[in-house]
């Protein structure tokens, strides 16, 4: 899930974007809100969110000084508010390449459009910078595109269940059954599309998954292990290096003497 912080100085439409969008629903948490853009600063240092929604026209601090003054400390994807329509404040916006500019009241189903896209869009810049970081410590785990950007709908549709059911007993013989296709169809179309086996493309998404966690420092190497669907703890070891080069307790190792 990313993370979403609103600052909006008008309680009515801040608790409103807030409270009744369903933001799970479109792979966001609301982190916090701010009713000023001082306060806006703090929470988003302190709470480090991945999308600020920020109004223009706030008390203490406007909407384009903070975001500009909060992206020294932490990097954020933004979307502007305003009941304004001058150039100047569009112009400002794109200045700080905000990813989107709305005008008061909102438009809820256009906002969740919006978010969609700007989800898939940190999910790909994410898997990007991860990328870059295991190419500079020699690993070998190709990039995995969304599933928008596959033409077969057998095949978009066996990568959004891997990608939010990796951490499951998962077969393709499983997938096919529950899509209605036949096994030997979707393994060829797969393979067409991805340039990997089903296995090698599922191996690889754990891993990058096993990456993230350990990356957290949060927990143990057998607890990624279970998280990302090696039942087996010698088995995750054994992919995990077959794919960085590395395992799992050496790249922690790795991380610790580069931090």
């Amino acid at each position: 899930m990313r993370k979403v912080l609103i600052a909006e100085d008008e309680d009515i439409i801040r608790k409103g974007l807030a409270y009744t969008i369903d933001w799970l629903s479109i792979g966001y948490i609301m982190a916090g809100e701010a009713a000023n853009g001082e306060e806006g600063i703090e929470k988003i240092i302190e709470l480090k969110p991945d999308v600020v929604i920020a109004d223009i026209m706030m008390p203490k601090v406007n909407g384009i000084e903070m975001i500009r003054l909060a992206r020294e400390k932490v990097k954020f994807e933004s979307i502007i508010l305003t009941s304004y329509t001058e150039f100047e404040f569009a112009r400002q916006a794109i200045e700080l390449q905000a990813y989107d500019y709305l005008l008061k009241p909102v438009d809820v189903e256009a906002l969740k459009k919006i978010m969609r896209k700007l989800y898939e869009k940190i999910e790909r810049d994410s898997q990007k910078e991860l990328l870059y970081q295991q190419n500079n410590q020699g690993m070998n785990i190709g990039l995995l595109s969304c599933s928008e950007s596959y033409e077969n709908p057998y095949v978009r549709k066996t990568i959004e269940i891997l990608k939010s059911r990796y951490a499951d007993k998962l077969s393709l013989e499983s997938i096919s059954e529950e899509i209605e296709v036949s096994v030997s169809y979707l393994s060829r179309k797969f393979k067409e599309e991805t340039g990997l086996t089903y296995l090698d493309f599922l191996n690889q998404y754990r891993i990058q998954q096993a990456i993230k966690l350990l990356d957290e420092g949060i927990y143990k190497v057998y607890q990624v292990s279970d998280r990302t669907g090696f039942t087996d703890y010698k088995h995750f070891c054994t992919v995990f290096k077959r794919y960085t080069n590395t395992s799992p307790t050496e790249f922690i190792k790795q991380k610790g003497s580069t931090t």
